[in-house]
């Protein structure tokens, strides 16, 4: 199978800092692949490098003629004072393969309807995106990376600020996603995605591939990516020490 991207020997820098050095990755049609890895390690860096949003050093990037990727940004990254609605964020995505100079017509107003009413916010087309919750925000972002209908998605900690329900729903529809397209979600919490990916990459300078979403706390220091695992399993908790109540 043909892949869809391809990192060789990646060195990414700013200025002199290099953040990552050595780092080999490929992706595949249907691949859902976990990234982790501590604060300052280099996911976001790699995520640039894979969306051209950054040169690398050194090493090559090669993409597949047929590459159409769709990005989920952390919300925090939003400006929420600029002056646009949250019609015209969904309506973004589709920059991906038309000018911007093109109007919109009535096929792309339809998928707008789509997205927003699978977001539960029917009928927000107008609503400034100052006006928006955290929330909100992450899920109407997510409407605008699917716009395109990519065959590669990108998510940076899409469930940063999201409500319990729409969290469930989201990792509902990113494993009917992954039919369609490659996922490559980052995350802080291994247990949550460890349920839900095929495949991780801890990030932390380098990059160690594990080919299964089998990972144990012995495999993380192996691979000099700090993080501890909490849990496996369907439903993801965290288990605190036992403590007594004041």
């Amino acid at each position: 199978m043909e892949p869809l991207i391809e990192l060789k020997n990646i060195q990414a820098a700013y200025d002199k800092n290099v953040v990552l050095k050595e780092v080999n990755l490929t992706i595949h049609p249907n691949d859902f692949i976990g990234i982790i890895g501590p604060n300052g390690g280099g996911k976001t860096t790699l995520l640039k490098v894979i969306l051209n949003l950054i040169t690398p050093q050194s090493g090559s990037v090669i993409k597949s003629e047929k590459v159409n990727i769709g990005y989920l940004p952390q919300v925090n990254t939003i400006d929420k004072q600029f002056p646009i609605t949250i019609k015209d964020v969904i309506l973004s995505g589709r920059f991906a393969k038309d000018k911007w100079w093109q109007r919109t017509n009535r096929e792309q107003l339809k998928k707008v309807d789509e997205l927003l009413t699978f977001i539960g916010m029917d009928n927000a087309h107008h609503v400034p995106i100052g006006e928006l919750s955290g929330g909100q925000m992450q899920r109407v972002f997510l409407c605008r990376a699917l716009f395109s209908q990519p065959n590669v998605l990108v998510l940076d900690e899409p469930n940063t600020y999201v409500d319990k329900t729409f969290e469930a729903n989201l990792y509902n529809l990113l494993g009917e996603l992954n039919s369609k397209m490659a996922i490559l979600l980052v995350s802080h919490d291994v247990g949550t995605i460890s349920s839900m990916v095929k495949t991780i990459a801890c990030v932390n300078g380098g990059l160690h591939y594990h080919p299964s979403n089998k990972i144990t706390n012995e495999i993380l220091k192996s691979y000099n990516c700090p993080i501890e695992l909490v849990s496996h399993g369907h439903v993801p908790h965290r288990v605190l020490k036992h403590h007594d109540h004041e």
